[in-house]
């Protein structure tokens, strides 16, 4: 909620764009509500909660928006955040059809619905990716971040990942190494090649022609790596008690995440956003305050970025409010 200066006052709600005030609610969808019986969570499951969410009725939240969290065609090794079809529903889940039924029903009782973007990486069962690992000279080689290893053998560079061990893994069918951050099954996409992000761009205009209202952006600060792909240098004052395997912690993050040209990127995504009128982009960053505003851009990058500093606050109101 934005305070006016000087006067502390606060702008009345419709005045500001609804994501500004909105209450949002996140929903996992495989543990949310069941709605077959099958042990999992669904589509349909959420949609039986709606009045319960909008407030119609009694013992009821009355929030303003959901974001559901991933519920695409994936292997699941990352729980959803490894996506073999940015355009589908996975089927423990439901379809596409249910989705469509899911927005339609939550538009009808004021409720905005908000969903993840992953555009960092996919699944390896992408078809991008096991077209791109099909050989060195597949038409979807440069979709992802191929490197051969270092003349002495060595991996292409030093890199951790936040899940434990270094970034690369070897492919043995073409020799090569591919970049994954996260999980081997989660490979990188390469946002330095212009078809990848008109590609993912359309992800975007497919799910807002669906009536979408918003993205949660996953690990939004990563998609564009140092073009060189250098060395992190190492962290001076690593946590304590580091396991390991934590290469992560033991570095700064210099090369492979928030590189200046991620800006560009996102004031062209801003562009698509804008296409569709009031619609909001969420990014998921969780970087000090001086790098985490510079996403906002002058009103034409992310809309809000997630204020990862709320969780460090004490269970204190007045923290909250100050850190807000």
């Amino acid at each position: 909620m934005t305070i006016n200066e000087p006067t502390g006052t606060i702008p009345e709600r419709e005045q500001q764009p609804w994501w500004q005030t909105a209450v949002v609610y996140q929903v996992y969808p495989r543990s949310f509500h069941d709605s077959n019986g099958d042990g999992v969570g669904d589509l349909q499951g959420i949609m039986g909660k709606l009045d319960y969410l909008a407030g119609i009725g009694g013992g009821s939240l009355g929030i303003d928006a959901i974001w559901i969290s991933p519920f695409f065609t994936s292997p699941m090794a990352d729980f959803g955040y490894d996506v073999a079809d940015y355009r589908d529903v996975d089927p423990i889940f439901g379809d596409i059809d249910a989705f469509d039924r899911l927005v339609d029903a939550a538009h009808q009782r004021g409720i905005k619905v908000i969903i993840d973007y992953v555009p960092n990486h996919s699944s390896d069962r992408h078809d991008w990716f096991v077209d791109s690992r099909r050989s060195r000279d597949s038409e979807k080689r440069d979709w992802y971040i191929w490197r051969d290893a270092k003349s002495d053998g060595s991996l292409p560079n030093n890199w951790g990942s936040p899940f434990g061990g270094p970034t690369w893994t070897l492919d043995p069918a073409t020799g090569q190494y591919y970049l994954h951050q996260f999980l081997p099954e989660q490979p990188e996409l390469n946002w330095r090649n212009p078809h990848v992000e008109r590609a993912m761009f359309d992800v975007l205009r497919f799910w807002l022609d669906r009536g979408v209202d918003g993205f949660r952006m996953d690990v939004i600060g990563m998609i564009l790596k140092d073009a060189e792909l250098r060395d992190n240098p190492p962290n001076p004052v690593p946590p304590a008690d580091l396991p390991d395997n934590d290469m992560f912690a033991r570095q700064l993050h210099l090369y492979n995440e928030d590189q200046d040209g991620v800006h560009d990127i996102l004031r062209r995504m801003r562009l698509v956003l804008d296409e569709y009128g009031d619609v909001c982009g969420i990014g998921e960053l969780g970087y000090s305050l001086g790098r985490w505003v510079r996403y906002y851009g002058d009103n034409d990058e992310l809309h809000l970025p997630f204020n990862f500093r709320l969780m460090e606050q004490p269970w204190d109101a007045g923290a909250i409010r100050a850190s807000v």
